[in-house]
């Protein structure tokens, strides 16, 4: 019997491994793209996606606070930059995998899926390439502590798509387009060309992922009538914990379709 799209992206969600969740990522999404290519597009369906997806037993999950912190111009630090990275590109294929998966109750257009499943299948390739640095640095995911606090946005989302768009791609996302360009300065200067290629993809590619969280969360406030601005105001100031930090980014925030006035108001704490 063939899985609905749903069915596979909570195959992806309930799958712990890192190596092994991004290997099915792909296979999924290729699975997707070959039945859109031959003009039958496999059912969307309906599934029950855990709360949160499963997780290797290592690394361990420490609040933000607790994080140790290194200095990045050190090979510890660098390790421990491109150990954070690997962090941020798993939570990502689950993000993605679970904006397919959960909001059933929205007919959206094939469009929509066909971005959620190629960003998931991007940040599969984001995961692996950091990986495959940190295993040449000596390393590998799961030998550091982590960030606790990566899922925490999709739990406060869960029952509010527009309230996921606004806060995972638009607000979460676009802060990577931000902070990448120091990344890779950072890499440059120690002469690691794979993590500065690696860290050049994700940042081109991120680019569309924020744009695919603009698209639809315009589309979905036109459907519903309603002015994205203030719309997004409010979301972010619900369910997005503290004020954005400048600078921005605002050259590849303009390219995915992030105007200023949807940024720079929450630089301030909510009133």
């Amino acid at each position: 019997m063939t899985l609905s799209l749903r069915e596979m992206a909570v195959e992806v969600l309930t799958t712990a491994d890192g190596r092994a969740k991004t290997a099915l990522s792909h296979s999924l999404a290729r699975a997707w793209f070959a039945a859109r290519k031959a003009g039958a597009p496999l059912p969307i369906g309906r599934a029950d996606p855990p709360l949160r997806p499963a997780r290797p037993a290592k690394p361990d999950l420490l609040d933000p606070r607790d994080v140790p912190r290194r200095r990045p111009g050190s090979p510890a630090g660098r390790i421990a930059l491109l150990h954070a990275i690997a962090h941020i590109e798993l939570n990502a294929v689950d993000l993605h995998w679970d904006m397919v998966a959960r909001f059933p109750d929205h007919d959206m257009p094939l469009g929509f899926f066909d971005d959620w499943v190629k960003a998931a299948d991007e940040e599969s390739k984001h995961f692996n390439l950091v990986c495959d640095c940190l295993e040449r640095l000596g390393s590998h995911y799961g030998a550091l502590p982590a960030h606790a606090g990566m899922w925490r946005a999709a739990e406060d989302t869960v029952d509010d798509i527009l309230g996921r768009l606004a806060v995972v791609p638009m607000v979460l996302e676009a802060r990577g387009l931000d902070v990448t360009p120091g990344m890779i300065e950072i890499f440059e200067r120690a002469g690691d060309d794979a993590a500065v290629a690696a860290l050049k993809t994700i940042y081109a590619e991120e680019v569309g992922h924020v744009a695919y969280g603009s698209k639809w969360f315009n589309f979905l406030c036109g459907r519903q009538g309603l002015d994205p601005q203030p719309v997004f105001l409010d979301l972010v100031r619900r369910y997005f914990h503290g004020p954005l930090k400048p600078p921005f980014n605002e050259e590849k925030r303009a390219q995915a379709g992030l105007p200023p006035d949807f940024y720079w108001p929450l630089t301030e704490p909510a009133e």
